[in-house]
C-alpha cells in the first residue's frame, strides 16, 4: 500500500480545461479581437439557451461581484436603503451594497442547509429594506419559494447570488429562471464552469438589462464592438452615466463557450463524487452536507462537512491532519460578522448569529472537482478516519 507521504498533493480545487477551450482561446488570439466582442455575445446567447427561457437576457461581466453591483445599481439601491443577506457568505455578496452607499442587514442561516433563514429575513425587514440577496450555499438552492413570496408581500426586490449554483434547480426549475429580479453567476477558477475570472447577470427585465449593459462599460450608450466593426464611420458615442469597467473579454468568453457545453457532464461527475464521499464518510463523527430535494439538482460546487460536537479533535486540528497527509482543504466561510469591517461597522456579535457561528467553528470544505476520481475520495476519507481516530 502506498504511504500517504508518497502520494502527490491533492489540491482543494482544480479547473478542468480541455483542448476545445484551448483551441477556442487560440482562435480568439489569432482573430485580432480579444476584448468584448463576438465571442462574448455568443457566450451570452449560449447561456440564455442553456437556461432554456428565451424571455431572459444574459449580460457577461468580468466577475460575479461586478454582476451583483450592476444589479443593485440598476434596481436603484442607494443611500438610506437596506439590503438583507446572509452572514454566511463571501464578502462580495455584501460589499456591493456598500459601493452604492446603502446599508447591509445580515441574518443567520438555516442550520440544516446553511442557506439564508427565511424567518430571519422576515424578522429583519424594516421600512428601509429594499432588496434581499439569497446565496445558494455550496450549490444547494435556497428556499426561493418562501423568499419570493416574502419579497412580494413586502414589495422587495430579489437578487440571487448564484455564484455556486450552476446548474442547480429549485422545484425543478433552474436557478436563473425563477421569479427574481436578477440572478448572478460566477465563473471564477474554482466554480463549476470557469472563464478564469468572469460572471453572468441574468434578468427578464429589459430596463435592468439595458442599464447593466450601459453601466458595464463606462456608461457609454453604444457598444464598442459595434463601433469598431462598423463599415461606415461610427466613432460618435455619448456618456450617459458614470459607469464601470466590468466587461468580459472574448478571451474569457472563449473558455466559457466550451465550459458551458460541458456543464451538465461536470455536474454529473460532481454528483457521483458527492455520493462517493457520503458512502466513504458514513459513520464518522461528521455532519455531511444535505442532499437536494427529490428531483432537484445540486451543483455540488462545495462538499462541506461539519465535525460533530463529540468529535475527538477541533476543526483546525482536523484540517492540519489532512494537510499533513497531502490533502488540501478550505473553510467556507469565515462569516461576515467575524470580519473587522462588518463587525465594527454594524456592531455585530457572534451570539446574534448562533447557527452560522456554530457551523463555522466545525466546518471543512473537502476537495471536490471534476478531475478527481473515486480513489481520491477514498484517500480523503481514509485520512479523515485517521484524523478522527476511526482508522
Amino acid at each position: 500500500m502506498t504511504a500517504a507521504a508518497d502520494l502527490p498533493f491533492l489540491p482543494f480545487a482544480l479547473p478542468e480545461i480541455g483542448e476545445e477551450e484551448i483551441n477556442e482561446v487560440v482562435d480568439t488570439l489569432r482573430s485580432g479581437w480579444v476584448t468584448t466582442g463576438p465571442k462574448a455575445r455568443r457566450f451570452e446567447q449560449a447561456f440564455t439557451e442553456f437556461l432554456g427561457d428565451p424571455s431572459l437576457q444574459s449580460i457577461a461581466v468580468n466577475s460575479a461581484t461586478a454582476g451583483l453591483h450592476l444589479a443593485l445599481e440598476a434596481l436603484g439601491i442607494g443611500p438610506g436603503d437596506e439590503v438583507i443577506t446572509t452572514t454566511h457568505t463571501f464578502t462580495a455578496t455584501a460589499e456591493v451594497v456598500r459601493y452604492l452607499g446603502a446599508d447591509v442587514k445580515l441574518v443567520d442561516i438555516d442550520p440544516r442547509t446553511l442557506n439564508i433563514d427565511v424567518a430571519a429575513v422576515a424578522a429583519a425587514i424594516t421600512p428601509r429594506t429594499k432588496c434581499v440577496i439569497p446565496v445558494h450555499y455550496a450549490g444547494l438552492a435556497a428556499d426561493m419559494t418562501a423568499l419570493l413570496a416574502l419579497a412580494r408581500q413586502h414589495g422587495l426586490k430579489v437578487v440571487e447570488d448564484a455564484a455556486h449554483a450552476l446548474p442547480t434547480t429549485h422545484h425543478g426549475q433552474l436557478i436563473g429562471t425563477l421569479g427574481s429580479d436578477v440572478t448572478v453567476f460566477s465563473f471564477y477558477a474554482n466554480k463549476t464552469i470557469t472563464t478564469g475570472e468572469g460572471g453572468m447577470l441574468v434578468t427578464r427585465d429589459p430596463a435592468i438589462a439595458d442599464r447593466a449593459r450601459v453601466m458595464r462599460l463606462h456608461g457609454i450608450n453604444r457598444d464598442a464592438f459595434d463601433r469598431f466593426t462598423a463599415k461606415v464611420p461610427s466613432w460618435f458615442y455619448e456618456i450617459v452615466a458614470p459607469g464601470f469597467k466590468y466587461n468580459l473579454t472574448d478571451i474569457a468568453a472563449a473558455l466559457g463557450l466550451h465550459q458551458l457545453g460541458r456543464a451538465r457532464g461536470f455536474q454529473a461527475k460532481r454528483v457521483a463524487l458527492a455520493a462517493d464521499y457520503a458512502e466513504a464518510l458514513a459513520g464518522l463523527p461528521l455532519v455531511l452536507p444535505p442532499e437536494p430535494a427529490a428531483g432537484d439538482l445540486h451543483s455540488w460546487h462545495l462538499y462541506v462537512v461539519r465535525l460533530s460536537d463529540d468529535a475527538p479533535i477541533s476543526r483546525d486540528a482536523f484540517i492540519e491532519a489532512l494537510y499533513a497527509e497531502g490533502i488540501g482543504c478550505s473553510v467556507h466561510y469565515i462569516p461576515l460578522h467575524l470580519h473587522p469591517y462588518w463587525r465594527e461597522t454594524y456592531g455585530l456579535r457572534a451570539e446574534d448569529f448562533p447557527h452560522s457561528q456554530h457551523a463555522f467553528e466545525r466546518m471543512v470544505s473537502l476537495p471536490l472537482y471534476t478531475r478527481m476520481g473515486r480513489d481520491d475520495v477514498l484517500r480523503v476519507a481514509a485520512a479523515a478516519r485517521r484524523a478522527l481516530g476511526r482508522a
